[in-house]
């Protein structure tokens, strides 16, 4: 704002003057023009005075600048990482991992249910932050090129696989802060939102030391034998956020593009292929891998749900603990 209303007040001085000079000075009034060749002090008035404002300007300026990319000292790191089309937040030296993801259904996408107030800018987790500490984000990318953006923080970095950009923000306002994916990046680069909800310190507090027991009581949940019931509730919730955008609400597909998993050959197949399949994904395709973006729980709970749903009456279980066993034996 400084800026703005040191260039005001320039442009309204030279304008002003401007006119005043073709008015008052106009041919019409008989005025005849002076005829000089140079005027050394104008010369050197017009040369230094416009420098020494471009030198006042240039010190708030830069400083302000030097600020904005100062991502040293901060309070907390968290680690971003694009996916396609979600986002994982890894909040460093706290072992708290999660995925964030569109979670706006299928039938509002394709316009088969009315749109709700927060349509496509809603997430199954968003990423939580304190008041009036300084945060820098880790900005990566698992796949593609993604664009993490917030315009609230003024934080818009590049999301580029094997490269990382920093960035940091600090707000005093508890509140829902919404942002994007601003790099195209597929097919669902539109369904990529970004949430942030600031809480107070004590809240965010909370909410982290949550967190931390959930990591605790779900190590406990892998060795668990989960029920057919279980593992099929879990699984239709993990599938209709993180394999229906591709492979459709029914498992049908998309002809040429995603194939279907009705009666497929890997879903009705050796367990350990479909497995496979998930853990490591499909090289030169749109299938990737999964074993950093799904826990074992819910690989389990998906394959086993695609493998008895929509006509697929495979009959076996799938447990944690063979996901677990799949990928400590690779």
């Amino acid at each position: 704002m400084i800026m703005m209303w040191i260039c005001t007040v320039i442009g309204v001085l030279v304008f002003g003057f401007m006119f005043y000079v073709m008015f008052a000075h106009r041919k019409s009034r008989g005025v005849t023009a002076a005829n000089f060749h140079e005027n050394l002090t104008v010369e050197i008035l017009w040369t230094v005075v416009p420098a020494l404002i471009l030198i006042v300007m240039a010190v708030p300026a830069t400083t302000a600048l030097l600020k904005v990319y100062d991502t040293d000292n901060p309070d907390i790191d968290i680690k971003v990482t694009g996916y396609q089309w979600k986002w994982q937040y890894e909040y460093i030296g706290e072992d708290v991992k999660f995925m964030s993801e569109l979670r706006t259904s299928q039938d509002e996408q394709y316009g088969r249910a009315p749109k709700g107030e927060h349509y496509l800018r809603e997430v199954t987790q968003p990423l939580v932050i304190p008041v009036n500490k300084k945060v820098r984000f880790l900005i990566t990318g698992n796949d593609v090129i993604h664009s993490w953006w917030v315009p609230d923080f003024a934080v818009k970095r590049d999301a580029i696989p094997g490269l990382f950009t920093a960035a940091w923000a600090k707000t005093d306002q508890p509140g829902v802060y919404v942002g994007a994916c601003t790099e195209l990046c597929g097919k669902d680069h539109s369904r990529m939102p970004v949430v942030v909800e600031v809480k107070e310190e004590a809240e965010y507090a909370a909410w982290l030391a949550g967190k931390k027991e959930e990591a605790v009581l779900y190590k406990s949940t892998i060795g668990k034998q989960w029920t057919n019931e279980e593992l099929m509730t879990k699984g239709e919730a993990v599938y209709g956020v993180s394999c229906a955008g591709c492979h459709q609400s029914a498992g049908e597909g998309i002809a040429g593009v995603f194939p279907a998993l009705v009666g497929s050959s890997i879903v009705t197949g050796p367990v350990e292929d479909h497995i496979g399949i998930l853990i490591n994904g499909v090289a030169g395709s749109a299938m990737q891998s999964f074993a950093d973006q799904l826990s074992e729980v819910d690989i389990a709970a998906v394959i086993h749900y695609k493998r008895n749903s929509w006509g697929n009456d495979v009959g076996d279980m799938v447990q944690p603990i063979d996901i677990l066993n799949y990928k400590q034996n690779q």
